[in-house]
């Protein structure tokens, strides 16, 4: 799975068995948000990739 690493300033790809999805819940003043992400540790950076929850279900990869 491809990310994009902000310190490299370049895309890496990760094997999937290192990446874990997460849902992130905030309340606003209008009700709730969630926000979708992909999470993985790789060579010491921690990376994220926000996805939509249509590409969050289809994933299939533990979920923290």
């Amino acid at each position: 799975m491809q990310f994009y690493n902000l310190k490299t300033r370049s895309h890496v790809d990760v094997p999937e068995n290192m990446v874990k999805k997460t849902k992130m819940i905030r309340k606003t003043k209008n009700g709730q948000q969630v926000r979708y992400a992909l999470k993985a540790e790789y060579q010491g950076a921690s990376l994220f990739k926000f996805v939509n929850e249509a590409t969050f279900k289809a994933t299939n990869v533990p979920e923290v």
